[in-house]
């Protein structure tokens, strides 16, 4: 493929997979907006972010499965037109209940989306020219994040909450009509093997379960959500280990290249979110920072994460993926030991240098992680290796927001961060380029 229609198409799928995270951080500042207009608590509202989370973490390595098995093109483009059209019903929603409908099937489109625009990438893009092209694809879609809640709070100012579902429809309907009309042919192996209906009921229900256990405030709810994952989770991996044709193939794992890939995003997502979710009440506490400052100094660690992913890709090719890696939790590290002497500082260099340093640490390894994860199995399944890298994205994140909710006190919190990040470096190590390399090799 030529480079302008390479690149054509990269920007194409952007266009489409960057609205995924656009809109799961854009939602936090319409809350309050949605709360008036249906005369719900806060507490009924959050649901809309919960339903988002959860049918994402769900779908994910099934969204997956699904494109091996009919093609990561078909399952693509299925996943724009559901969030084009979930879009709209969010925005025409006339209840609370509706919208949370509808931001299920948002949720629904966008993890059809996500794993496949990966696939896609891995079908049509060289080896060599891989980690550059996942740079740039991550470097778009954590600016997508990043600016999610500024375009958002524009927009409501402006207009209203409605608006933030408007703006997706016109870049889904450019990603869809050039998805259907630019994309180049290209040779797909598709699996014949039928969809494991009840491994994916399993797993939705272990991580439904996992999910609402983090969420739960109720000592009932502890106990309901505690034997539902002790009698699902173990149930999912019985029934995977002994079916034939697995909604997760476990198999995979066998290869510590990928298992050490996945492992390492799910550390480092935790870290991650872990930082956006109390930074901002960490600096108005011991800083006494305005919500508005603080929002204003957060954005700094993400701009420099985004910065950082396109960074980490450059260095991939140089170094190899083991050790950009190791440099990420290295460096992640450092942040958290910066974090940690924050709080006897109270410098708001000290504070900036500390948010650089973890945006910086966060998303240099990215880029590498996710090639170590595909490099290790047959493209046909690019698919699901795609799914299962975003499922372990989702779990670092769930982790991080339980932590959050269960330890009082931001030295601890920093402590055991530090504590991830060692381990992150030990992990690290587990990442075999010379393994990688072969399996490149046979899959080429």
């Amino acid at each position: 493929m030529g480079s302008r229609k390479e690149w054509a198409l990269i920007v194409s799928l952007l266009l489409g997979a960057i609205l995924v995270p656009i809109n799961s951080t854009m939602i936090a500042v319409a809350l309050s907006s949605i709360s008036n207009t249906y005369d719900e608590s806060l507490a009924s509202i959050t649901w809309v972010v919960t339903v988002y989370l959860i049918v994402m973490a769900v779908t994910q390595p099934i969204a997956g499965k699904l494109g091996d098995m009919y093609g990561n093109k078909t399952m693509y483009l299925w996943g724009v037109g559901l969030f084009l059209i979930a879009s709209l019903g969010c925005a025409l929603s006339p209840s609370l209940l509706l919208l949370n409908i509808f931001r299920a099937l948002q949720a629904v489109g966008g993890a059809l989306l996500t794993p496949n625009s990966i696939a896609i990438i891995r079908h049509v893009v060289s080896e060599k020219r891989l980690p550059k092209v996942f740079g740039f694809f991550g470097l778009g879609a954590g600016l997508g994040a990043a600016l999610g809640p500024f375009i958002g709070s524009i927009l409501i100012d402006s207009f209203s909450w409605h608006s933030i579902f408007w703006v997706n429809i016109p870049f889904l309907a450019i990603a869809l009509f050039t998805a259907m009309t630019m994309f180049p042919k290209y040779k797909e192996k598709k699996s014949d093997a039928p969809l494991d209906i009840i491994g994916s009921a399993l797993l939705a229900v272990s991580i439904i379960s996992i999910i609402l256990l983090t969420k739960n405030a109720e000592s009932w709810g502890y106990l309901i959500y505690g034997l539902l994952i002790l009698l699902f989770v173990p149930l999912f991996f019985r029934w995977e280990l002994r079916t034939k044709h697995p909604v997760i193939d476990l198999s995979l794992f066998k290869n510590s290249t990928f298992t050490n890939a996945n492992l390492s995003v799910m550390l480092s997502n935790l870290m991650m979110y872990a930082v956006l979710l109390i930074m901002p009440l960490f600096m108005t506490s011991q800083f006494g920072l305005e919500t508005s400052k603080s929002g204003m100094a957060l954005s700094v660690f993400s701009i420099f994460m985004s910065a950082s992913n396109w960074v980490g890709a450059q260095l991939h090719n140089k170094w190899g993926a083991r050790k950009v890696i190791f440099l990420s939790f290295a460096m992640m590290a450092g942040a958290n030991i910066l974090f940690l002497l924050l709080s006897q500082s109270h410098s708001i260099v000290f504070l900036m240098v500390s948010l650089i340093l973890g945006g910086l640490a966060s998303g240099v390894g990215l880029t590498s992680m996710q090639v170590s994860s595909l490099s290790t199995v047959d493209a046909g399944m690019s698919g699901t290796a795609s799914g299962i890298f975003s499922t372990f994205r989702y779990f670092g994140s769930i982790t991080s927001s339980a932590l959050i909710g269960l330890i009082s006190g931001f030295h601890i919190l920093f402590i055991i961060l530090i504590g991830v990040s060692v381990i992150g470096i030990f992990v690290s190590l587990g990442i075999k380029p010379a393994e990688t390399a072969s399996v490149q090799k046979n899959s080429a």
